[in-house]
């Protein structure tokens, strides 16, 4: 009988590409970018051209893949396409090397400093190291003004506790979306951190599409318990996605990153 191990691995890419596509976006620093490396990642794998290790953890294996053609490509950033990606990226070049890729992998993709050292093919304390320079460097990023829409009191209560503990200024929390577009014109954010659902069955996204009608470059960061749904490959899709339920650790590093790179990516209504 044919052996299930290749639709085995493919289930298994299947199932973990949103969240590579979620990181390499991150990475590069916008979605085009980002997607061309996942897709060129897969293409490698499904054509034969590399062997996806089996350590027992799929997801640490593919993107382990992944930074296989990242760093063979040079771990490049991606082309500015205006002033302020251009300054993004710059900003992104004088990181400190490998930094960026570990505090991504394990703040926001959940893995532990063990399974970063397997993806980056680093030792556990070289990983921790990197980890640490990052949350340093990030901790430098200029502090600003951040808006906060979310309908859950507790919930916008811990957002708000943690934005301010990292020294952002916190103007106001909205819970629908007429709420979020009045609090944003007469207090303009650096920042917004939206839900997707809010109070009265209105939209943190059409919320996010009407702020950004009035006001240019405020990134943004999106929450929801469940981001596969936005991460479907259609574009736009947000350059900053956490998920419910969320720690502190990856809220701290999504809001410094966004803080830092300034991204402007959205979804669409």
């Amino acid at each position: 009988m044919p052996s299930n191990n290749g639709a085995d691995r493919v289930s298994a890419i299947a199932a973990n590409l949103p969240f590579l596509r979620r990181y390499a976006r991150a990475l590069t620093g916008n979605q085009t970018s980002g997607d061309s490396y996942a897709a060129a990642t897969l293409e490698t794998l499904l054509e034969g051209g590399a062997e996806m290790r089996a350590t027992g953890n799929s997801k640490v294996d593919l993107f382990h893949a992944f930074h296989l053609v990242w760093s063979s490509a040079g771990a490049p950033v991606a082309d500015a396409d205006d002033t302020l990606s251009a300054r993004a990226q710059q900003h992104m070049r004088g990181l400190t090397p490998n930094s960026r890729e570990a505090l991504l992998l394990h703040a926001i993709e959940g893995f532990s400093v063990e399974e970063v050292g397997q993806i980056m093919m680093a030792t556990p304390s070289e990983a921790e190291k990197w980890i640490r320079i990052a949350r340093d460097e990030m901790a430098r990023a200029v502090a600003g003004r951040v808006m906060i829409i979310e309908d859950e009191a507790i919930i916008a209560m811990d957002i708000a506790a943690i934005v301010g503990e990292i020294g952002h200024h916190v103007t106001g929390i909205a819970a629908t979306r007429a709420e979020a577009v009045a609090l944003a014109a007469r207090d303009r954010p650096d920042l917004i951190l939206t839900d997707i659902q809010l109070a009265d069955n209105s939209s943190g996204i059409d919320a996010v599409n009407d702020i950004l009608a009035q006001f240019d470059h405020i990134p943004v960061i999106f929450i929801s318990a469940f981001p596969e749904r936005l991460l479907t490959g259609k574009k736009p899709e947000p350059a900053f996605l956490i998920t419910k339920p969320f720690t502190e650790e990856q809220l701290r590093s999504a809001v410094s990153q966004a803080m830092f790179f300034a991204s402007t990516e959205t979804l669409a209504a």
